[in-house]
């Protein structure tokens, strides 16, 4: 018995195969990847500052502007003393006035001793670098407190 293993086919690319039974039977559709989510950013609480703070800064960026001046509540030039700031930049004396006044005098005895019993004689008896360290730490005081 003879075999005929001709069979008058045309040879055809395997891969024409696998590209026809992909068409027909695709691979299944993914979702598209999220997105990623949007980073909220939250802004920090602004600080405002309170009373005493305001008062107590503002009476220092008096001295910065104006100058600082010692034995008398205000220079023929403009300068003043502590409690002359304090009363140029509260404006009246007022309870901001008299409680920035309680604290700067508070810390002018933190760092120079209790024996202190006005803002004026302590101020007379500083440099002004002494003086304006009691200033900044009465206003990071006043900021840490809220008032």
């Amino acid at each position: 018995m003879s075999t005929r293993t001709d069979t008058g086919f045309t040879h055809i690319d395997p891969d024409l195969y696998a590209k026809a039974f992909q068409l027909l039977d695709p691979e299944p559709t993914r979702e598209p990847a999220a997105p990623a989510p949007t980073p909220v950013f939250v802004m920090p609480p602004v600080h405002r500052a309170g009373a005493v703070e305001k008062t107590l800064t503002d009476a220092l960026a008096f001295l910065d502007t104006h100058g600082w001046a010692k034995h008398r509540l205000i220079h023929p030039e403009g300068a003043r003393c502590s409690i002359g700031a304090l009363r140029a930049a509260a404006g009246a004396r007022n309870d901001a006035y008299r409680d920035a006044g309680n604290l700067l005098l508070d810390e002018a005895r933190r760092q120079h001793g209790k024996g202190w019993e006005s803002i004026p004689s302590w101020n007379d008896s500083h440099s002004g670098a002494q003086v304006r360290s009691v200033w900044e730490a009465a206003i990071r005081r006043a900021h840490h407190m809220n008032i």
